[in-house]
């Protein structure tokens, strides 16, 4: 019942303005990046097991659905001692979509996420319509079924 009342609550929210670094240190903003009708928000860290599965997923979805208007970004929450992780592990892991950089998980707390990996689904007008906390193999079709029910 928690859940269910906190992801409501999530899913209520609007995303707020933000400006993050990404793995080239230039700052972006969802206006920056955002996909023409919905915008998947990955919050991870290095550390996390299920990110590590996530991504491979994430990837295919957004190889999928970049065409149909969806953009996928990357929010890696590791704090400043491990931002050295980041880059490297987007690469050994080939994420095709952009990384932000959430050093000290201010727009996590903002939005008040708990968990890693925490997916959102962000309309055009910046609206949260979507939330997946973790994430176990299989996990993906529950996330694609959302997309195709969120988008044209």
């Amino acid at each position: 019942m928690l859940l269910l009342l906190l992801t409501n609550t999530i899913q209520a929210q609007q995303l707020p303005e933000f400006s993050l670094k990404d793995l080239e240190y230039n700052l972006r903003s969802f206006e920056d990046l955002k996909g023409e009708q919905l915008t998947l928000f990955d919050f991870w860290a290095t550390w996390c097991k299920p990110c590590r599965k996530a991504i491979p997923e994430l990837n295919k979805i957004y190889e999928t659905y970049q065409e149909r208007g969806v953009e996928i970004i990357g929010v890696n929450c590791d704090g400043p001692r491990s931002t050295a992780k980041v880059a490297p592990m987007a690469r050994s892991l080939n994420i095709q979509y952009p990384v932000l950089l959430d050093i000290n998980s201010d727009l996590m707390n903002e939005m008040n996420l708990a968990n890693f990996p925490t997916l959102l689904a962000v309309n055009s007008k910046g609206k949260v319509v979507y939330v997946h906390e973790g994430f176990a193999l299989g996990d993906e079709v529950e996330i694609i079924e959302a997309i195709d029910d969120l988008i044209d």
